[in-house]
């Protein structure tokens, strides 16, 4: 870290704990981000870790879906969101109006929403779920079909571990669905003894060519206890700076060069110390909104880790 960024660094810090403030970092956002924030996760388990904490404001580095995230969780603590600008594509690809058309035609089906989704449609859904529990959570609504939105991807991974019926809406991440399997096999090749974690954002026949097929948190597990020591990793290549972090005698190299999110890479320290300073921008989901939403999030909770 050069001189300029453990200053600003420093000062976050100070700051931080002045104003009795937690800082959030997604998996993908800049090393250097990553370093100063106080938890460093998926979006919505750092929002859950961060509703049990006494801090009064959340700084969340990330995209906007995750500080709407925060909001619904947290709606005690003021959440700043350091780079309004900072937005999901696949989150995009689905809006509230657009929900409502879909399950007029699917009358009665469940819906299953993914966490990165907006707050107006997490409050449409019936249950949510995360690239880690999305399988479990379909099971255990019991029903014979559901919808799932928005991504097609962990949709059709879904489909290949129930009997059940899967609608899905055709969405997806733009970093994850352009990985090809020329990319891969490269990777591969030039990593003969590594093993490949794919996230199941991937398309489907990067899935079948994977040794595990993982959330960020689950390739972070995964990694520590595999006694492998080198690995190619499917997925957003900011996730390598925690992977080479927790694993300092493990090798770690991405499928490809071009995974990476632009969005995620916004919010720079700069950016955050910024955000503590003014204690703005805020994000906070109207009441209606995120009572509706919070309720799919907190059916998803109560699914056992080992339903189905």
């Amino acid at each position: 870290m050069n001189e300029k960024d453990q200053k600003l660094f420093n000062r976050i810090r100070e700051l931080a704990k002045e104003k009795n403030a937690i800082i959030l970092a997604h998996n993908y956002e800049l090393p250097e981000v990553q370093d100063v924030a106080d938890l460093t996760g998926d979006s919505l388990a750092l929002a859950v870790q961060a509703s049990k904490t006494d801090a009064e404001i959340i700084v969340f580095a990330g995209v906007h879906f995750m500080a709407e995230a925060a909001s619904i969780v947290c709606p005690d603590k003021k959440v700043l969101f350091p780079v309004p600008e900072a937005g999901c594509a696949m989150a995009d690809m689905l809006t509230a109006r657009e929900l409502v058309r879909k399950k007029e035609e699917l009358p009665g089906v469940p819906v299953v929403t993914y966490v990165n989704s907006s707050a107006e449609v997490k409050a449409l859904s019936d249950i949510c779920c995360t690239s880690a529990n999305a399988i479990q959570v379909v099971k255990w609504t019991g029903a014979d079909e559901v919808l799932m939105t928005p991504d097609r991807n962990l949709a059709r991974w879904v489909a290949r571990h129930t009997d059940q019926k899967i609608h899905y809406w055709d969405g997806y991440c733009p970093v994850h669905d352009a990985l090809t399997v020329e990319a891969v096999s490269k990777a591969r090749e030039a990593h003969p003894g590594a093993l490949l974690m794919a996230h199941p954002e991937c398309p489907a026949e990067i899935l079948d060519m994977a040794d595990a097929v993982r959330s960020t948190s689950g390739m972070l597990a995964f990694a520590s206890e595999s006694d492998a020591k080198e690995f190619v990793v499917a997925t957003e290549n900011g996730l390598l700076h925690q992977l080479r972090k927790q694993n300092p005698d493990k090798q770690f190299y991405h499928a490809s060069a071009d995974m990476i999110c632009d969005d995620m890479k916004m919010t720079t320290l700069q950016d955050v110390l910024d955000a503590l300073e003014n204690e703005e921008p805020v994000v906070r989901v109207p009441e209606e909104i995120r009572t509706r939403a919070l309720r799919a999030v907190r059916r998803m909770m109560e699914v056992p880790r080992d339903a189905g």
